[in-house]
């Protein structure tokens, strides 16, 4: 399926887990995609590698999210398309405490840095990339696709700290408000996975630790699995295509059941 193609993903955060299973679906669905990285050059060129292997035309940029020049530099690299079809706000941090009785465990630098990313970056993000965004609206006449990495964590207060869960309730309140006022030229959408095999939560812990904890996740979840990135990049997809061309404003949970309980 080459649904997407001539138009152009940008996909921040995207070296390395959910970020680079977005971006190469979207580049096997006929995509040219811009990979972001903050520090992982090596990782960002790997994605790029596969993205151009499923056909797509790649552009590499360094850039933190946090920082509005990072974020125009971003918008830079699609200013020679003349427009922008998609954006995905994936690029996210955390600072582990997960006894969230512990309040001694952060600190207000550790929630100033996790909001800079998870929820001042995509504002950010979507500021420099509006015009771009609308410039496809125009010159196609479908609706520009957003969609925003949240997390279960941000509707259940669960998760690596308290500081990422309010993060990600602030960014799902973000999502609604932006839905709300960027319609009809802009479609704004989150995702809220649960756990994720990923190397965010591999480098939290030990091999052993990782092993006992993918295990729990099998036991907990109705469905009896651990996701991997690609399991929930194949939802993502959805968003970002034209099959969801009516939906905008929506939190998608896609945990294998984990919120059930």
């Amino acid at each position: 399926m080459t649904d997407l193609e001539g138009r152009l993903a940008l996909v921040t955060g995207s070296a390395t887990g959910l970020g680079r299973s977005i971006a190469v679906k979207l580049a096997e669905r006929g995509a040219d995609v811009i990979v972001n990285y903050a520090r992982s050059a090596t990782e960002a060129e790997e994605a790029a590698d596969l993205c151009r292997a499923a056909g797509a035309r790649v552009t590499v940029v360094q850039a933190d999210v946090a920082d509005p020049a990072g974020c125009r530099d971003l918008a830079g690299a699609a200013q020679d398309r003349g427009a922008l079809d998609i954006l995905v706000n994936n690029a996210g941090i955390t600072r582990h405490a997960r006894d969230h009785a512990d309040l001694d465990a952060l600190t207000k630098a550790d929630f100033m840095d996790v909001y800079a990313v998870n929820v001042v970056g995509p504002y950010l993000m979507l500021q420099a990339a509006r015009p771009l965004l609308e410039a496809a609206h125009k010159a196609s006449g479908r609706s520009s696709a957003v969609l925003n990495t949240s997390s279960i964590a941000g509707i259940q207060g669960t998760g690596s700290s308290v500081a990422y869960a309010a993060s990600k309730g602030a960014l799902n309140t973000m999502t609604l408000s932006l839905a709300r006022a960027l319609a009809p030229a802009i479609r704004v959408n989150a995702i809220c996975p649960g756990f994720i095999g990923t190397r965010w939560f591999r480098d939290a812990m030990d091999a052993d630790s990782y092993d006992d904890t993918v295990r729990k996740i099998e036991a907990a979840t109705p469905l009896s699995v651990a996701s991997g990135p690609d399991d929930i990049a194949d939802a993502a997809l959805f968003l970002l295509s034209d099959a969801s061309r009516h939906v905008t404003g929506e939190l998608l949970t896609v945990d294998a059941g984990m919120h059930l309980g």
